[in-house]
This record gives structure tokens, sequence and C-alpha cells, in this order.
């Protein structure tokens, strides 16, 4: 076991950059929250690749800690069920930060690209509703970076960006290809006409997401390590995640929530408690694109958009 001597070495190497914002709050803050700040994320596409996991955890903790750190909702356009909203409810601080998050699902490779190729009139959608409720005066701008606005997009989740591409048995190899070429061309597109980052992930690393890695202007690893993840980019590197004497350390759900609860109490979030988990139990209901209504799990996100082909829940 390391004494306090040699733990106090092993701490987080400060970003520059992008993640100066962080170093800067946290020193206005608490100085012993600097060990477990999570990187930031850049405008344009940010690749992150999590190595020996799907790394559910580790990139909803990016993007609520994002959301703390920023005004306005963010747009997930999500397979394979990264969006959950059992594992977000377990790392979110306060439900009105899941609140912000606007999900669509798409089941097959065309589905995926529709919510993709829509995401414009989701974005217009939730800018009316969101100006009109701020005009009756139920909502009012935080402004945490003095820059982003609470009815703008922040930031846009493309988790397994090749997935449905890649498993649709109905498309060749070339369409797949197109058609993952084009999503990934929407996607850049919409980081620089909303000056936000894109935050993507690739479910293999191999010839046919190489694209997914020139496509992406920043490009973030996780490696699990034995003492805990490490975050690699451009210009942030974590060595270790030190906890209590900064002896020991915790990869959890439990773990990922003491990450995000530090950053809400930095920017004057406060806590809620949440409610206890409901396993079978539904807590609502939701509308699928054909007008089907289903009982909805966990804390239920906002509705996703819901043009037709989009693929939304």
């Amino acid at each position: 076991m390391p004494d306090h001597s040699e733990s106090n070495r092993l701490t987080v190497e400060q970003p520059t950059r992008g993640a100066d914002r962080n170093k800067s709050l946290a020193n206005r803050a608490d100085p012993a929250t600097d060990d477990i700040l999570l990187p930031s994320l850049d405008d344009g596409i940010t690749l992150l690749d999590v190595d020996g996991s799907r790394g559910v955890p580790i990139l909803q903790s990016l993007v609520l800690d994002h959301l703390l750190m920023h005004d306005g909702p963010a747009f997930w356009v999500d397979v394979n069920g990264h969006a959950t909203t059992t594992t977000l409810a377990q790392i979110a601080p306060s439900q009105r930060l899941l609140n912000r998050i606007h999900v669509a699902r798409g089941f097959t490779a065309y589905q995926h690209y529709g919510a993709v190729d829509e995401l414009t009139t989701a974005v217009n959608k939730s800018i009316q509703r969101s100006t009109n409720t701020s005009q009756l005066g139920s909502q009012q701008a935080s402004n945490r970076d003095g820059d982003s606005s609470p009815h703008t997009p922040s930031l846009i989740v493309a988790p397994a960006v090749d997935a449905q591409y890649r498993a649709d048995d109905t498309l060749s190899d070339q369409h797949a290809e197109t058609l993952q070429s084009r999503t990934l061309a929407r996607l850049a597109t919409y980081a620089d006409g909303y000056d936000i980052p894109v935050l993507v992930t690739r479910s293999k690393q191999d010839e046919f997401t190489a694209p997914v890695a020139t496509a992406a202007d920043h490009h973030l690893e996780c490696k699990q390590t034995r003492m805990g993840p490490r975050f690699v980019g451009d210009d942030f590197e974590t060595l270790v995640y030190p906890v209590d004497d900064g002896a020991y350390y915790q990869t959890t759900f439990a773990y990922w929530r003491q990450l995000i609860e530090a950053r809400a109490t930095q920017v004057g979030v406060e806590p809620t408690t949440p409610s206890p988990a409901t396993p079978t139990g539904g807590v609502g209901t939701g509308v699928t694109t054909e007008g089907e209504t289903v009982s909805v799990a966990g804390n239920p996100l906002l509705d996703a958009w819901t043009a037709a082909g989009a693929g939304g829940q």
C-alpha cells in the first residue's frame, strides 16, 4: 500500500486547452477535488475508446459532467442500451439533469441514420418548447460557462456509431460503409453548425471503423487499470483516482456517482436523493413513432424526436 508521500505524487496531470476550465473551477472550489476531475469535451467530434468494456458508466459520466458545466440539452442517438435510464439515474446527482437529455434509438441501420438525419428537426422543436417555457418564467439560464445557451444544444452523443451498420445483414458491405460515412458527415456538420462537442464511441476497432477515427477531431482513450480508469487524450491524462487517503480506488457505479456529485457541488447544483429502483415496475409511459404507448422503467428521459423513420422511443 503506498504511503501518503507516494500517493501525493500519483495525482491527476491537470489538462490544458479545453479542459483548463475544469482546473480553474476546482481551484475556486475545493482543491481536494482536483484529483477526481473528468476530461472536458472540446467542440468537434471526440472519439472515446474504452478498453476492456462497453464503457457505459464512463460514457454517461462524461455526458453528465458536460451538462453540469454547460447549459443546453444533450441529444443522444442510442443503440444497444447505452442510454439506459437505470444506470444514468444511478450516476446523476439530480433528476433535472436527466430531463435535459433527449434520446432517440435506432434499432436498424436506416433507423439510426434517420435519427441522425432528423436531429435538426428535433433541435428546432426543443428550442421552441424551451423558449416558450422560458417566456413563462419557469426556466432560467445558469450560464455556468458564461457562453452556452439553455435553449441550444450543448452536446450530441452517438455511442457505438458503427453498430447498426455493421450488424444489418440486409446491407451490402459497400452500402453499410456508405451509410456509416453519411452518418459521420452529418455529425460533423452538427458539430460545426452548433459549435458543440459530438461524443462518439465504436463497438470495435477494425477496418470498418477506421473512418470513425479519421472523422474525429479528438481522440480520448479510457484504459482500465488495477487502480481504476485512466483517461488519455491530446491534452489530458489521468494517472490515478484516489479515494479517501489516496490509497484505495474503486470503479463501481457509486464511484461514478461520486465524481458527478463532486462536480454538481462545484457548480451549485444540489444533489437530490434518487427514488428506490423498481426492477419490475415502471415509472411512466412513452410513445413510439408508431403511436404505441409503452411503459418506461427507471427514471424516464425526455421523449425522443419522432420524425418518420427516425427510430425514436
